[in-house]
């Protein structure tokens, strides 16, 4: 009996994430759903971001985690609105949560979703929440092993980031072997090296806005 109710219980949230992405997308937003462990760098990189897009995009941000909101409060003063959802014991944001997040937001009024999902890279990938595309996230000071032992967010993935590169020379991270793993998972997968710390972000902020210009043509021929 349990196979099927575990089927049952992805087969609803698969059910709400497309009415996420449909609302989303009748919205004219690109969506985008980080994926990291926890210590990986996933808030300082989006207040680092959302600060340096803050004059170009509209930016809202759906924040993961256990409890507090710590993070949220972070973002709050870089963000045109933030949301903390709370988990509790949950290892991983699920659709009707970020449905009912969405609904406490003004999405008209964004260009950009951004949905940090809770620190774990295995249980966050399995649920799909509506969003565009999956990121995933890694850093130098976690060791170079990780991509090969969570090998699902790798292939699932839209694009790779590699953070805390400024480490390197401290650290024992062969990137030789990290790229080697990555590209063995899944070979098309861009791979990005970025650093907060260092201000190493243009490649990301690149990637971000074609992809936001890209969404927002497209609203914008469907109307």
């Amino acid at each position: 009996m349990q196979v099927p109710v575990i089927e049952n219980v992805l087969k609803l949230n698969d059910e709400v994430a497309q009415i996420n992405r449909s609302q989303l997308k009748q919205a004219g937003l690109f969506t985008l759903n980080l994926i990291g462990a926890p210590g990986c760098g996933k808030t300082a990189l989006l207040t680092a971001l959302t600060k340096k897009l803050a004059d170009d995009l509209r930016i809202g941000v759906c924040v993961g985690d256990l409890a507090t909101t710590r993070d949220a409060d972070r973002l709050a003063d870089s963000c045109a609105q933030v949301v903390q959802i709370n988990t509790g014991k949950g290892c991983h944001l699920d659709a009707n949560q970020v449905r009912q997040a969405l609904s406490q937001m003004s999405l008209d009024q964004l260009d950009l979703l951004v949905i940090e999902n809770v620190g774990n890279l295995i249980c966050p990938v399995g649920f799909d929440l509506g969003q565009d595309v999956k990121i995933g996230m890694f850093s130098v000071s976690e060791g170079d092993d990780k991509a090969a032992k969570h090998p699902y967010i790798v292939t699932e993935a839209s694009l790779l980031l590699l953070n805390k590169t400024d480490l390197l020379p401290y650290v024992p991270f062969d990137l030789q072997k990290f790229h080697d793993d990555v590209r063995r998972l899944n070979p098309d997968v861009p791979l990005l090296e970025v650093s907060v710390q260092a201000d190493e972000l243009d490649e990301l902020i690149d990637w971000i806005t074609q992809k936001v210009a890209a969404t927002g043509a497209e609203s914008a021929a469907a109307t």
